[in-house]
């Protein structure tokens, strides 16, 4: 993980199942960071903070609720909150308290897919929050095995719920590990993981693939919903998001070193995925680097 970041060590040991802490304050003073573990936090009454989580950025509501996955780097902001009475509530587990056979089961099948999607972290809506709050402030009053249930049980509504949101791209992610059950797009997206700087045609994913032009084009929008270019562009703008973070790099430099031959171009597709420009997302990081 990148020395920008921050590795917690957060105070789980291997005997516990969960940890969870409860704290009111007025501001957020904990810098960028990561950990193996999952989170999962609620932040009530801090509308106007930021939060970012890989590569996305948002300004909050008074209501948060987000699953953070392993080694995903997360911060929150004080930015423009002026509340003098912030309540957060963290729970941390071991990235193993639900081993891959376990999750298998199929009454376990929701929750195994809200995992994997953590790994970009997961944002819940505000129906979802107000569903779940009294089981979250109850938590922290639960101990032994009932709590343990209670944790379960609340993942589980949290897993089948409407309507969340993933956050970072999957090209920032050092981890990532998506399955799209088709070893032809596995091929596809590694070629274009390792060659985003160069020119990518459709052409060449197609012959890469044994497949025609047409043939391509339709069974990637098919299995994934985004077209070739889209999902090429999706990987550059993550890698890109990457360099703005962790170099000195020019706005232009990024973009030509990331496979896009227009800045112009680069700007528009950025603004319009990331909801800022280029130097405001580089903006929203500086000051958070700390070295380990």
């Amino acid at each position: 993980m990148n020395k920008n970041y921050v590795k917690e060590i957060t105070p789980l040991t291997p005997n516990d199942f969960f940890t969870i802490f409860s704290r009111v304050k007025k501001e957020f003073d904990f810098p960028f960071h990561y950990h193996e573990e999952y989170e999962l936090n609620l932040i009530v009454n801090a509308k106007g903070a930021k939060r970012l989580v890989g590569d996305h950025v948002a300004v909050i509501e008074d209501l948060e609720l987000v699953l953070v996955g392993p080694n995903l780097p997360h911060a929150w902001f004080t930015h423009e909150c002026r509340s003098e009475a912030i309540t957060e509530i963290t729970i941390q587990w071991h990235r193993d308290l639900f081993d891959e056979k376990f999750l298998r089961r199929n009454q376990l099948s929701f929750i195994r897919m809200m995992f994997e999607k953590s790994i970009k972290g997961i944002s819940f809506t505000k129906e979802t929050i107000q569903s779940v709050l009294p089981r979250i402030l109850s938590l922290s009053q639960r101990s032994g095995f009932d709590s343990v249930i209670d944790l379960i049980s609340l993942l589980h509504d949290l897993s089948a719920s409407r309507n969340m949101l993933t956050l970072s791209d999957a090209s920032f992610i050092n981890n990532q590990n998506f399955n799209y059950n088709s070893r032809r797009l596995e091929k596809v997206f590694e070629f274009m993981n390792n060659n985003y700087h160069k020119e990518i045609s459709l052409k060449d994913v197609a012959i890469l693939v044994n497949m025609t032009e047409e043939s391509f084009s339709r069974f990637i929008k098919k299995r994934t919903g985004n077209t070739f270019i889209n999902s090429l562009n999706a990987i550059r703008l993550g890698h890109a998001s990457r360099m703005l973070i962790d170099t000195t790099h020019s706005i232009s430099e990024v973009a030509y070193q990331c496979g896009f031959n227009n800045i112009s171009n680069f700007n528009r597709l950025f603004k319009k995925k990331k909801n800022c420009t280029p130097k405001e997302f580089r903006e929203n990081y500086s000051g958070n680097r700390v070295f380990v």
